[in-house]
């Protein structure tokens, strides 16, 4: 109750921008903090914490539970919006005057509150009144600059893809329910519908909210719209609500049959290129950082691939190090992903713009967000000894791990997990170029406009909740084998009893690996903290000069001779031309004195043009055709809804 309570104060007091921000603000920190102790009381003690109410909506009541599993999404929820809400007070000073700060915080509020009753709901009327609550109050959140007709587009988009996704939801559980009579969890059964349909319906409503491809083209459009600090919440923690939700389904329907763990795997390789394959392509620094969630959304469904396929033949290792390789990559992806996604709103607070092309040299005036900026890249390209590293080396561990247990029925099975190993390491390779490109152009070399020459250093409450992130990036990842015991618990509540014991036993001999990693990248950053002490002390004392680089006697070079995000990721993208079908716009120089060129580039998404523009362009013919049925009468009105509840009636009858 605090989150909301909080919220509707920071409304009432929405007229002055200070109080409301500090109301709302310390609301999110003081229920987050309750929220995040006992996240971490559950997971060590592994006792659940339960709370049922009666209440008088059909089919069940408030029946809520903190388990392991739900520990683990509750605590990174708690976490991210917690620093978010601290960035958001210094992040939304610069509307104080223009737009009412106390809407905002009542949203933000709301948001955090959905979020965590999703994740802890066990009935299905208050998961999906949540879920519900969850969709709306980021849509407010995001269309918050709804005087930009771009930003207009983008939530109309994100609202109906959302209610898309809502709509399955309901079929899922009202299958689920039907024979019970109730639509409590615990009383949920198989018995309505086969349990391929029941995880077809899971796939596309959850999936929808993870940003699955090719349902994930809300996602892009979305992200880049919102403020940055909703930006990082939405983007860090609220699309893996949608991994919760399928992972919770895992442990209603039962054993998952091998061609779900094969669904998943192609899901997850098809989002994890394809989204790194946009992302590179992309000249926006937010909307990069958006196609890089549905990469990594798609490597955490190939670790539940690799998980299910390990339960669907009794292989306990595949099983538990692809489970935990998902969850951990779950945690680890809300850290580097927020902590990017702030770094980027920083960027667009000091420059006014996330346009790659129009920064450069920001290094020189924010050292601090770009030092944050570059471990969350390094954390993201799967660098050890960065936390980024830890979950795809689980799942690779998981899908090699295969190779050695080969099932008789299936004969291309070290052909597939070769594809999986070998996806995860392409993956990871587009990735470092990707954020190679973000980070260079963004910060490096010089700028390229006035604005970014003239940027600024972010303030402290900007600035800390970075820190924190980039700090929680490298104690993840120096701590990596105290994860797979502090996450076995809520591996333990999927996989099936049978293979609980030998899938703690597979999980511990994970940690040998884990801690040669760790200590290799121990030694190697005391190399560089060694070599750098034994610098200042070389150089203490003398006069150091610095100078231009030698320009190979050109004394005048300007911002305009430096790479630009198209041309550093020109090969990448133009080798993959078949999948990203990339657009070339070529102005080139003509006559004897040229005084204009252009060249612009762009890889247009082809599910949004291909599909779903196509689709909707023929829905909205359609309902031009049935205009006429807008009589604009009241009367004409009122007769539709009786001849509707007449026609209920003669079908209820009959």
């Amino acid at each position: 109750m605090i989150l909301p309570a909080a919220g509707l104060v920071s409304l009432a007091v929405g007229r002055s921008p200070k109080v409301a921000c500090l109301t709302g603000a310390a609301g999110v920190l003081l229920g987050g903090g309750v929220v995040l102790f006992q996240s971490l009381r559950v997971l060590i003690s592994g006792v659940p914490e339960r709370l049922r109410l009666e209440w008088a909506v059909p089919f069940g009541s408030a029946n809520m539970e903190m388990d392991a599993l739900s520990a683990v999404f509750a605590l990174v929820i708690a976490l991210v919006t917690m620093l978010a809400a601290v960035y958001g007070c210094g992040y939304l000073q610069a509307d104080a005057g223009r737009k009412n700060l106390g809407v905002s915080w009542f949203f933000f509020n709301l948001l955090a509150a959905s979020m965590l009753t999703v994740v802890l709901a066990r009935n299905g009327v208050l998961f999906l009144v949540s879920w519900e609550l969850m969709s709306l109050s980021s849509f407010f959140l995001v269309t918050r600059d709804d005087d930009k007709e771009s930003v207009r587009r983008a939530g109309w988009i994100y609202l109906v893809a959302m209610h898309l996704g809502t709509a399955f939801l309901m079929a899922l559980f009202l299958l689920l329910g039907k024979n019970a009579g109730s639509l409590d969890f615990d009383q949920f059964s198989t018995a309505a519908a086969p349990s391929g349909v029941l995880f077809v319906l899971a796939v596309i409503g959850f999936g929808t909210k993870a940003g699955f491809m090719p349902m994930h083209v809300w996602l892009p459009e979305a992200h880049p719209a919102a403020p940055s600090h909703v930006s990082a919440v939405m983007s860090g923690v609220m699309i893996k609500t949608g991994i919760y939700g399928l992972l919770r389904m895992l442990t209603i329907l039962g054993p998952p049959p091998a061609w779900w763990g094969w669904t998943f795997l192609a899901i997850g390789t098809v989002s994890g290129i394809l989204g790194v394959l946009y992302a590179l392509s992309q000249h926006d620094l937010k909307r990069l950082l958006a196609y890089s969630s549905v990469e990594n959304i798609g490597i955490i469904a190939m670790g539940l691939g690799v998980g299910c396929l390990g339960i669907s033949h009794g292989n306990p290792a595949m099983a538990a190090l692809g489970l935990t390789g998902c969850l951990l990559h779950v945690v680890n992806h809300s850290v580097f992903k927020s902590l990017l996604f702030l770094g980027a709103g920083s960027v667009l607070h000091a420059a006014g713009t996330g346009e790659l092309d129009r920064l450069g040299g920001l290094s020189k005036h924010m050292p601090v967000t770009s030092a944050t900026f570059l471990v969350g890249a390094a954390a993201i390209s799967g660098l050890p000894p960065l936390n980024g590293f830890l979950g795809e080396f689980l799942i690779y561990l998981g899908a090699v791990g295969g190779l050695g247990s080969q099932p008789q029925d299936t004969p291309a099975w070290p052909l597939m997990c070769v594809l999986v190993v070998g996806g995860l390491a392409l993956i990871g390779g587009l990735a470092a170029a990707c954020f190679t490109s973000a980070f260079g152009i963004a910060f490096l070399g010089e700028p390229r406009t006035d604005e970014a020459a003239r940027a600024h250093e972010a303030g402290a409450t900007m600035r800390w909740p970075m820190i924190v992130l980039a700090g929680l990036c490298v104690l993840i990842g120096l701590t990596a084998p105290l994860w797979l015991s502090v996450l076995e618990p809520a591996v333990a509540a999927i996989i099936p009893n049978h293979l609980r014991e030998a899938a703690t036993a597979s999980t511990s001999q994970a940690v040998a690996p884990l801690t040669g990693v760790v200590l290799g990248s121990g030694i190697l950053l005391g190399l560089v903290g060694l070599l750098v002490y034994v610098r200042r002390k070389l150089l203490a004392g003398r006069c150091v000069e610095r100078s231009v680089t030698w320009g190979c006697g050109y004394a005048a070079p300007t911002p305009r001779m430096q790479y630009t995000a198209s041309s550093f990721t020109r090969p990448l993208t133009f080798l993959f031309r078949l999948f990203l079908r990339p657009r070339d716009e070529i102005h080139p120089p003509r006559g004897l004195f040229p005084t204009d060129a252009r060249l612009h580039t762009a890889a247009p998404d082809l599910f949004r043009r291909r599909v779903y523009e196509p689709a909707f362009l023929g829905m909205a013919w359609m309902a031009s055709r049935l205009r006429w049925l807008q009589q604009g009468r009241i009367q004409v009105y009122v007769l539709y809804i009786a001849l509707t509840i007449l026609a209920l009636l003669i079908w209820k009858l009959g």
